[in-house]
């Protein structure tokens, strides 16, 4: 086949579609040009998911009436005026190539009116080609309606999907940019209903409150301010408290620049920020915005814009995680119990059965203490580990992420009791401990300092083929972890040592191989071999729900989990305590 020149209205047609793959790359293209025309309002309406009709009004700038036809003209910009410009964008348009594609893919009515002119311009455009152009009465700002997208193109419109799922798409754009412009009054009207309002009043807050419920804003927190500044480089936002989580990682909202960016890296900051504190397979909330120089990003590496590099990925990747990080640890609330909203709650409470582990009370309460157990754990009963480096146990600062907690008991020998200046704790033993021992795990491998039980008699393993796999790949994090354990023979391994909590529980060569399955999983946040090794070891070594803790044992896990750095979740997302404040109490008894 001879080669050809392709004609201009072929080379329009593919170039769309680079640029306009479904409608809401419309709505994103033409967004961004409203707000980079200073709009303080802007409207969107769509019908059929966008497909038969779609409609974005603005209060901008507006397009003088002579520059309407130029405005369609491809590579036709008022973005840029010298080609250094294009090395420092700083608007969210820049290439001119949105109106030509949208008007090559549909048809196009354009409407546009500057704040000094009397009437509007107006054009019409129909595969492409002017087929009006005049006059129209309309406010100031500029409305774009679009309809029959893709309906000369049928190969291309088979391809989109149900209205409802395309309107979904709009409304993620939407929102992102109601999200990221909060000084802007965003609404989405689809098949004549409002599925969405901002007030525009530029509190990220509020505006977060009108895409995501008032309930799910009053969990965001603001990140830290001493985190934000790194030279140039400023991290601003909100985080979500681990008390609310979704199933997938599009909540996460990252922006450069106040521009709406997909960036595998920078989502996966803000995910292992929040390491191991959301369940498995739960993700988070946050609205994370990067502001850098505009030579710092380079935004011409994608059609639809989507996509950035910046010139210093790591030091932005290391200060969003910090940020985050940081506002976790300082802000998290502790999960409060509060029986207003469920009047039935007392009555009960007054009629439950009592416990079958019974309940261990703590002076003051006139009742025997439980003898001290033999197999009292670590960090209970400050004994070194057999085999141990170094295992003085660490004195940390107090966090002041938990207050100062006086036990009192224990309810089912599961939840310790505690009393704290704002009224009532329950701490979960369990997860508790499982916080404390994890966070001790990771500062020894930090410190590099092993913590090792050599076995009396050596243990011989047999391991599948994965299992034999997964120890060559991870055999670093097992050694620094206190695992000795050598070939033996045809898919044989003989166990020299293990971790402490390994040795504790009885079964070694059960527990090396759930382990070694463990590594192998990758789910949600604790995807780090290390983390999960972690979580692993701490839940083995860990006081279990249903033992006996005397007064001092339950004392000195509040302590530690006072100390913690991360104290109001185990490694797999728990809550370790809830709390009942002074004044939930007072009003359950009737004294308010």
């Amino acid at each position: 086949m001879p080669i050809r020149v392709l004609t201009p209205h072929e080379a329009a047609r593919i170039a769309a579609g680079e640029v306009i793959e479904r409608p809401a790359s419309i709505v994103k293209e033409l967004i961004e040009n409203s707000l980079d025309a200073g709009a303080r309002q802007i409207t969107v309406e769509t019908r059929q998911g966008g497909i038969a009709f779609l409609r974005v009004t603005d209060d901008g700038c507006g397009i003088e009436p002579e520059e309407l036809l130029v405005a369609f003209e491809r590579h036709a910009t008022s973005k840029l005026s010298t080609e250094d410009e294009l090395w420092r964008i700083e608007t969210l348009g820049f290439r001119g190539e949105a109106l030509p594609s949208i008007a090559a893919a549909a048809d196009v009515e354009l409407q546009s009116r500057t704040p000094g002119a009397l009437v509007a311009g107006r054009i019409v455009l129909k595969d492409g080609a002017v087929e009006h152009q005049g006059s129209a009465g309309a406010p100031p700002g500029t409305s774009v309606t679009v309809q029959g997208l893709f309906h000369r193109q049928p190969a291309r419109l088979k391809f989109m999907r149900s209205a409802a799922s395309e309107g979904g798409q709009i409304a993620t754009v939407l929102t992102h940019y109601a999200l990221a412009y909060a000084e802007v009054r965003f609404t989405l009207r689809t098949d004549k209903r409002t599925a969405l309002s901002t007030p525009g009043n530029g509190d990220v807050r509020d505006a977060a409150a009108a895409v995501y419920g008032v309930e799910v804003a009053s969990e965001l927190l603001p990140l830290e301010t001493e985190a934000r500044a790194q030279g140039s480089l400023k991290i601003a936002g909100l985080a979500g408290s681990p008390a609310v989580s979704r199933a997938n990682r599009t909540y996460i909202s990252l922006f450069a620049n106040r521009r709406w960016i997909r960036h595998r890296a920078l989502t996966f900051a803000v995910a292992e920020a929040y390491q191991g504190m959301l369940p498995a397979g739960r993700h988070p909330i946050a609205i994370i915005e990067i502001t850098l120089p505009p030579d710092e990003v380079d935004v011409n590496v994608h059609p639809a814009k989507a996509e950035v590099r910046f010139r210093n990925e790591r030091a932005v990747f290391a200060a969003v995680q910090r940020a985050v990080r940081t506002t976790l640890s300082a802000r998290t609330p502790v999960p409060a119990i509060d029986t207003s909203a469920n009047p039935a709650f007392a009555a009960r409470f007054a009629n439950a059965s009592p416990p079958t582990g019974g309940f261990a009370a703590g002076p003051g309460f006139g009742t025997a203490q439980a003898a001290p157990r033999s197999d009292v754990p670590d960090f209970l009963s400050n004994t070194p580990q057999a085999g141990a480096e170094a295992v003085a146990r660490p004195q940390l600062p107090a966090s002041g992420d938990l207050p100062v907690l006086r036990p009192v008991g224990q309810v089912s020998n599961t939840y310790v009791i505690a009393e704290g200046p704002e009224g009532m704790y329950l701490v979960d033993q369990h997860a508790a401990h499982e916080r404390v021992l994890y966070e001790r795990h990771l500062r020894r491998l930090a410190e590099g300092v092993r913590e090792l039980q050599p076995l009396l008699q050596p243990a011989t393993v047999e391991l599948t083929a994965r299992q034999q796999a997964l120890l060559g790949t991870f055999s670093e994090q097992l050694t620094a972890s206190g695992f000795e354990i050598e070939p033996f023979g045809d898919g044989a391994f003989l166990i020299r040592a293990v971790p402490p909590a390994i040795a504790e529980g009885g079964d070694v060569t059960r527990s090396v191989g759930e382990l070694l399955d463990l590594l192998a999983r990758e789910d949600g946040p604790q995807d780090d071999p290390v983390h999960r090794l972690a979580a692993s070891l701490a839940c083995h070594g860990s006081v279990r729900a249903g033992q006996t803790m005397t007064e001092d044992e339950q004392r000195e896990l509040l302590s530690l989990l006072e100390a913690a750095e991360h104290p109001r979740t185990c490694p797999h997302g728990r809550p370790t305590t809830v709390h009942m404040s002074a004044s939930v109490l007072a009003r359950q008894f009737r004294r308010r």
